[in-house]
């Protein structure tokens, strides 16, 4: 499973992109809106950011208009990935898109039905909305599971964005029911990593290693620096 950030802010993107383990980015209005930049400019930097897909998101529901955006979305990298909200207007955009070869990420997803709807459009990627169910009391994951058993059922290509992950548990279970991608805010991001038990661990033999260094002899300079 590929782990992408949900954000468009340029300093948890390169921090993320540090660690090793970041394979894509997904935006989405509101959180372009919050950066306070021009749109063209951030949406080319989030793209040199990372290697794997960027999620761009379409604004309005009218399908040429759609459509149009589209075609402007992908000339911005060659990482850039459409996205388009799951409306009946959106589909038909997504149809044509694809039809072209763009890729279409289609998003607000809350359903199986709809699920399948855009698997039939050739929609690159589909986006439950895991903590969004959650929060009006149903079961997201039991919808991400749906999703997953569906589309190997019927052989499906495209691939499956767990979104709106509000902590990692939430990851965890993305995993095991087979997502192909996983999305999340930054705050979940960081606490993928952290465990109270690893981090008791790494004090203490930091401890011990400033304890027994006078005793160790000559050591490697990068030890020495430790």
């Amino acid at each position: 499973m590929r782990i992408f950030l949900d954000t468009a802010n340029l300093d948890e993107i390169r921090e993320g992109a540090r660690w090793g383990v970041l394979s894509g980015v997904t935006t989405n209005p509101s959180l372009i809106g919050k950066e306070e930049q021009g749109f063209l400019p951030l949406a080319k930097e989030i793209c040199s950011l990372v290697d794997g897909d960027v999620s761009i998101e379409t604004s309005g529901n009218d399908t040429e208009s759609l459509v149009r955006q589209g075609h402007d979305i992908m000339q911005i990298a060659d990482n850039a990935v459409v996205k388009i909200a799951l409306t009946p207007n959106g589909l038909a955009a997504t149809r044509r898109l694809a039809d072209e070869g763009i890729k279409v990420n289609v998003t607000l997803c809350f359903s199986p039905t709809q699920a399948i709807l855009a698997a039939e459009t050739g929609a690159y990627i589909i986006s439950p909305f895991v903590g969004r169910l959650d929060d009006v009391a149903t079961d997201g994951l039991r919808l991400l599971s749906d999703i997953c058993e569906i589309y190997a059922a019927q052989g499906y290509a495209t691939q499956v964005l767990a979104a709106s992950l509000r902590h990692p548990i939430h990851v965890a279970e993305a995993a095991r029911m087979g997502a192909d991608i996983a999305t999340m805010p930054f705050k979940v991001f960081e606490a993928l990593v952290k465990h109270p038990l690893t981090d008791a661990g790494f004090k203490k033999f930091s401890d011990d290693w400033e304890k027994a260094k006078p005793h160790l002899g000559e050591l490697p300079p990068s030890m020495q620096e430790a």
